[in-house]
């Protein structure tokens, strides 16, 4: 772990129920990068989310944010670092009743004191950064998929937070719609200073955008690195190289683990 790290996962277990989820695992996620969270379904992807968010308590171990020992925090220390954090939620979970534009201004109204017409100015600003202000007045219903995720992403920009979390971004779209996606993802990070963290299955397209990924698999960590290291890592790693390539014939008991 390095002081250029904006989260860390140190030595944290995990179960639900007698499912073991984490065993141990150390993770550092860089700060102001794209970190990508890949693995097969059901190895707690999502849940890293949910540790690092605090919905959630590592059964032992730490998970920090910026500092914030997160199971440990008080719930005023706990509410702050939620306001510096943006979620991406895998449906993008728009308010059906809201118009677009209603949704992004839902998070000011309700965590800033701002007036009306700063509130105004600010869902602008954000529906122009992820190019939808043409559909303020629409409702989720009349978007279509791409449209409402990025709608659901201006609305997680709206509180200008330095952390963004994404949960699968591009599952259900089509693929013109996840290169939009990408370049957004990408282009925003670089602009805001932001540190993403980016859970996907997708393996190809998290890895274009993608500073640094964590492949997990059976409650540890196989491998960690930036892409091309990853990628040098495959030919003595089996399950590395079936996971990032697709090769249906490697040996799943010779898995190259390492925590």
């Amino acid at each position: 772990m390095t002081s250029d790290s904006y989260i860390t996962f140190e030595n944290v277990h995990f179960s639900r129920g007698r499912k073991c989820i984490f065993d141990g695992v150390n993770i550092a996620i860089p700060r102001g990068k794209i970190t990508a969270i890949m693995g097969p379904s059901g190895t707690g992807k999502t849940t890293l989310l949910r540790l690092i968010g605090g919905q959630i308590k590592p059964d032992s171990g730490t998970v920090r944010v910026d500092g914030l020992d997160v199971a440990r925090a008080s719930s005023k220390s706990l509410l702050a670092m939620r306001r510096r954090l943006g979620m991406l939620f895998q449906n993008g979970a728009l308010f059906t009743d809201l118009t677009a534009a209603e949704n992004v201004a839902f998070p000011l109204r309700e965590h800033s004191r701002l007036p009306e017409p700063m509130i105004q100015r600010m869902v602008t600003l954000k529906l122009q950064a992820v190019g939808l202000l043409e559909a303020a007045g629409q409702m989720p219903a009349a978007l279509s998929g791409g449209m409402a995720r990025r709608v659901a992403l201006a609305r997680a920009l709206a509180l200008d937070p330095e952390l963004m979390l994404y949960d699968e971004p591009f599952t259900g779209q089509d693929p013109i719609n996840v290169g939009v996606l990408l370049r957004l993802i990408a282009s925003l990070n670089q602009a805001l200073g932001l540190t993403s963290v980016l859970v996907s299955h997708d393996v190809t397209e998290a890895l274009s955008i993608a500073d640094h990924v964590v492949v997990i698999n059976q409650a540890r960590i196989v491998a960690s690195g930036s892409p091309d290291a990853l990628r040098a890592e495959m030919p003595g790693n089996p399950f590395l190289r079936q996971f990032l390539e697709g090769a249906p014939d490697d040996d799943q008991s010779e898995l190259g683990q390492r925590s």
